[in-house]
């Protein structure tokens, strides 16, 4: 009998018996007996899955495999996460049929342009190459378009810039309701561009043209529309062009209009009440001067209460509701110290100076100490005595009494009848304008960069603007995402973009690390908006997020027991 070889293979048989198939899967062997020629089963592999059968079968014929992390390199991956994030936000709000009621190849450039603001902000050239490093060209089928395609989309944009208002107007606002404004700048790089002008800056760039833009927001703080002006633009003549827009754009009737105090003027109040709206501000320091002098407002009934309602002839037919926050009466008055004390210092070494001589002529000693009495802004509470020789200052007690006796009390100015809101939510509803301040935090601060403005066209100004005001919409769903998946109440560090930094209202990056997958989040005490405190000892504010709203608290109503608005406000 000859020796048994033969190649093993397998051989799948199959048979029907009673109307039923049965399937086999042999392992044999062939092998030669004289002229014939015989097959030796080796095992039964019937039992083992299908593919691991194919691959017992290419084995055996001779094909070889190995790991694939052997024989594969991976030679470059682009990341997905955060750009899947903000395009799901996007499909939720439907914001493709905001921009246009048909697909096109703008509405794919604009949206790109939407994403990549959220995600890494930068300008319109880097925009394009950053692009090339997300999943996110191929996606929206945008990798070959250039700069000058994203201009052509932005020019399309601000076409559409009517249209797309009045339909998140339809989304966002209704007859009667609350619709909140303010007004901000940024800084321009240049001096082309016909709307950029010298004015109030609000971003403390000394020497820099800037354009002014305002924001009408509902009273969660979810923006509506914008409007730009010129950087040399007056905050109160803005306001009533809002109120128009309002009843003759968006067909908006008797809607209630809340303006901080130096927005909402005395003559805009009246042609307020003759279109028939509703409006809620607050009165100036030197008006409420004027109701404690006239003994209207009675400051020891703060001692039993902190809010309570009065009226003055001054303000006929309106409601004047004085409220009073304890805390923060106690922030400002160790504020003022502060500042105070740093000035006294300061002019103290000046004094030195001049009595020893280093310092002569009353000129010379005039402009050293107006740069010391300016740093802090605390000259009111000083009486300066200078001559060629001597130098000599001393506090204004009284008055500073006086400026204390006020601290941590305002006064809100409304027209709407009472049995229509109550006291309690006029001052919520006038607090709401922190949910315009946080807006404007996020498009001017590392979230979204609407600054500085390297743009020279007026059109092109106002469409990058527009284009900035369309990113909170997707950032505050994505903020909800953070809050839902326990991100909230933490300030977020954006990684991802090539370069670190820190996003004081990053609730938006909250959610893109989450899909990402990192690590803990980092966190960082919010800036307390305003000059900041010399010397300011570890902890002597920690109060102060009772004022700022922290960005995860997106519906931000503090009580109307401790009324007051934000510390961050503008004055």
């Amino acid at each position: 009998m000859a020796q048994r070889g033969g190649a093993v293979h397998v051989v799948t048989t199959r048979r029907t018996y009673k109307g039923r198939e049965y399937t086999s899967h042999l392992l044999r062997r062939s092998y030669r007996e004289g002229n014939k020629v015989k097959n030796e089963t080796l095992g039964n592999l019937s039992h083992l899955p299908e593919d691991v059968i194919d691959l017992v079968r290419r084995s055996l014929r001779g094909e070889s495999f190995v790991p694939a992390n052997e024989r594969l390199e991976i030679v470059a991956s682009k990341p997905h996460g955060d750009v899947d994030a903000v395009l799901r936000a996007m499909r939720r709000l439907d914001f493709a049929s905001l921009l246009s009621s048909r697909p096109c190849r703008e509405v794919d450039l604009v949206i790109g342009m939407v994403v990549a603001r959220i995600v890494a902000p930068d300008t319109k050239l880097a925009t394009t190459r950053w692009w090339q490093t997300r999943t996110l060209a191929e996606d929206l089928n945008i990798g070959k378009a250039d700069e000058d395609d994203l201009y052509a989309a932005m020019d399309w944009l601000l076409e559409r810039q009517d249209a797309i208002e009045r339909k998140l107007a339809a989304r966002h606002l209704e007859p009667g309701g609350l619709v909140l404004y303010d007004l901000s700048s940024s800084y321009f790089e240049g001096n082309c561009c016909p709307l950029a002008a010298f004015g109030n800056n609000r971003d403390g760039k000394k020497g820099k043209l800037q354009v002014n833009y305002g924001l009408l927001t509902d009273r969660r703080g979810c923006p509506v529309a914008i409007s730009v002006f010129s950087g040399d633009t007056g905050d109160t003549t803005t306001f009533l062009p809002q109120a128009r827009k309002l009843r003759d754009a968006f067909a908006l009737e008797q809607m209630v209009l809340v303006g901080d105090r130096g927005m909402i003027s005395s003559a805009s109040i009246a042609e307020l009440r003759a279109e028939d709206f509703g409006w809620i501000t607050a009165l100036k320091s030197g008006q409420i001067h004027t109701l404690i002098d006239d003994g209207q407002l009675q400051l020891g009934l703060f001692d039993q209460r902190n809010l309570f309602e009065l009226s003055h002839p001054d303000f006929p037919g309106e409601r004047l509701i004085a409220c009073r926050n304890p805390e923060l009466a106690k922030l400002r008055a160790h504020k003022r110290e502060a500042l105070i004390a740093a000035t006294t210092e300061a002019l103290e070494k000046v004094r030195n100076m001049v009595a020893r001589g280093k310092l002569k002529g009353s000129g010379e000693i005039g402009v050293r100490v107006g740069k010391v009495v300016n740093k802090y802004k605390v000259a009111k509470h000083f009486d300066l005595t200078i001559t060629d020789h001597s130098f000599e200052f001393s506090l204004l007690r009284k008055q500073i009494a006086a400026e204390a006796a006020l601290d941590g009390i305002y006064v809100i100015r409304t027209g709407v009848l009472k049995r229509t809101m109550s006291s309690g939510d006029a001052v919520r509803n006038y607090k709401a304008l922190s949910s315009v301040e946080r807006a404007f935090r996020s498009l001017k601060t590392v979230d979204l960069k609407v600054r500085p403005i390297h743009h020279h066209l007026e059109t092109r100004v106002r469409a990058h603007i527009f284009l900035c005001m369309l990113v909170p919409l997707h950032a505050r769903l994505l903020c909800g995402v953070a809050h839902a998946r326990g991100l909230a109440g933490a300030d977020v560090c954006r990684r991802g973009s090539g370069r670190k930094s820190h996003a004081r209202s990053g609730c938006a990056g909250a959610a893109l690390r989450c899909c990402r997958g990192e690590g803990e989040l980092k966190t960082t005490r919010g800036r307390y908006a305003g000059p900041q405190l010399p010397h300011t000892p570890r902890g002597a504010l920690r109060d102060r997020a009772q004022y700022v709203p922290r960005s995860t608290d997106h519906f931000y109503i503090p009580d109307a027991d401790n009324a007051e608005r934000p510390a961050a406000s503008r004055p």
